[in-house]
């Protein structure tokens, strides 16, 4: 009896073991996959300053991989397709960023512009105002998009809105 005690001890000790050390590994996978993030996005944006476009863009494509509410992600792919002209992605990726937070000034200010280009009159008014409610750091840009809003916007255009 005292024999199969110690057998069933030592088959939890072993089973013990092994649970604990699948824990560990799965940690240390996790704990690295959060600092890998954090460096595609650094990594990214320093890419960026540098104006090596291409290769900042797939980082920051890896870290919405591992992080798809990366508001700073997204906002940088629309700056990248913005550079690159690509007006359809950078709709897709500011509207991503709005997604996650409606009051980003950077956000709604670059897609009034991109509305303004497009024509887009009337959405581009609604994000002009709803730009002066939540401008922070973009607040010197306010009379600069109001102006070049009037400027594009037709005649008609602008007794209809």
């Amino acid at each position: 009896m005292i024999h199969n005690a110690s057998i069933l001890n030592n088959c939890f000790m072993k089973k013990t073991y092994i649970y604990l050390r699948a824990l560990i590994i799965f940690l240390f996978l996790i704990l690295n996959a959060q600092a890998q993030q954090t460096s595609y996005l650094e990594e990214g944006i320093g890419l960026f300053k540098k104006k090596e476009f291409d290769k900042s863009k797939i980082l920051f494509e890896k870290n919405i991989v591992f992080n798809p509410k990366s508001e700073e992600s997204y906002l940088y792919l629309a700056k990248i397709f913005d550079l690159n002209s690509d007006e359809e992605q950078q709709e897709v990726n500011l509207n991503n960023v709005l997604l996650i937070n409606p009051l980003n000034d950077e956000a709604i200010y670059m897609l009034t512009v991109l509305k303004i280009e497009q024509s887009d009159y009337s959405q581009a008014k609604e994000l002009i105002k709803k730009f002066t409610l939540v401008c922070k750091s973009f607040c010197s840009k306010k009379k600069a998009i109001q102006e070049k809003f009037e400027k594009l916007t037709p005649k008609n255009a602008k007794n209809n809105n």
